[in-house]
């Protein structure tokens, strides 16, 4: 099994807007995951809708932007973590002659940190399920890390551009690039100390 890297998830240069705007409160009190989840897509909704260019407008895209980020920074390892789940099961079921189960799907709403509390949000399924799905394929090993990196990047592009109306990306799978990093490095440490005469 591919070993995934255990991260916090957290928005906090977008917290201060959350805050601060009525629209955003709505995800607070004790309400149940039904109702503050239906508020996360309407949140969606309502600033994917936007037409302003205030600094009011683009405050909230920019925290929408965040949030979403990391929803598919969680849905990407929600898909290698359940895929890992599931091809111990498929190989149980296998090993007892019996039927594999149903392949595990992705998931609309993630709760996120933002600040010091969780926040349900909310991706549209097509988005979600290619995140969940590149999260599989990188446990199946049918991506490496660069093309995992790559593919979700130009999906989180197409979500911060083209739904949200941003004229900039912003980083997702942080940690996965921090692993291949730190990787490379090691990789030009062994080749250096390689390259060193013997004495």
């Amino acid at each position: 099994m591919r070993a995934m890297v255990s991260i916090v998830l957290g928005v906090q240069s977008g917290c201060f807007f959350f805050q601060q705007v009525s629209m955003f409160s709505l995800f607070k009190g004790v309400e149940s995951p039904e109702a503050l989840k239906k508020k996360a897509k309407q949140t969606f909704d309502k600033v994917t809708a936007l037409t302003a260019d205030t600094f009011e407008a683009n405050s909230l895209r920019r925290g929408l932007a965040l949030l979403c980020c990391a929803h598919l920074d969680k849905t990407f390892i929600a898909g290698a973590e359940r895929t890992a789940d599931w091809q111990q099961m498929a190989a149980f079921a296998v090993a007892k002659e019996a039927e594999a189960p149903p392949f595990p799907k992705a998931d609309c709403y993630q709760k996120v940190r933002s600040g010091k509390s969780d926040i349900w949000v909310y991706l549209p399924t097509e988005y979600a399920e290619r995140a969940f799905l590149f999260g599989a394929k990188y446990q199946r090993t049918e991506l490496n890390s660069e093309q995992a990196i790559a593919s979700m990047q130009q999906l989180a592009d197409t979500i911060v551009r083209s739904e949200i109306g941003l004229s900039y990306e912003i980083d997702v799978l942080k940690f996965l690039r921090h692993e291949l990093s730190a990787a490379e490095r090691k990789a030009d440490v062994q080749e250096d100390l390689s390259g060193m005469p013997s004495d």
